[in-house]
């Protein structure tokens, strides 16, 4: 049988009936989590970087949005606008927004229209 002590060492409660889902870190249910509003915008110079990659993607285009500093939610939302502007899909993935094809100029354009600060990064 284990002692109280082994079983508070695995990082406590992780699911309540009442609740759902606890965070890990601050033990609160995952809808009022503090911990991971504070660490959710990233530190950045205020640069919105816009580049096109093609490495590691069969030769196909992708234009990358990096450094904008918003949460998770309006970052998803953000990329949503920024895909239908270019009638493309793509993702977002860790911080960094991803629209399928060379849509550089009309990505840049709509990231101004909004009042961020846009350079083109690369070529």
């Amino acid at each position: 049988m284990k002692s109280l002590r082994d079983l508070a060492s695995l990082g406590g409660l992780v699911y309540s009936t009442d609740h759902g889902r606890m965070c890990p870190d601050c033990r609160q249910p995952q809808a009022q989590c503090v911990c991971k509003r504070a660490a959710a915008i990233p530190a950045g110079d205020g640069i919105v970087r816009v580049s096109r990659e093609t490495k590691g993607r069969g030769g196909k285009a992708v234009t990358l949005v990096k450094g904008v500093a918003l949460d998770a939610d309006a970052l998803a939302l953000l990329g949503k606008e920024l895909k239908a502007a270019c009638g493309s899909g793509g993702t977002v993935k860790d911080g960094v927004i991803e629209v399928q094809g060379d849509h550089v100029e009309r990505v840049m354009e709509a990231l101004k229209k909004r009042g961020h600060q846009v350079k083109r990064a690369g070529g």
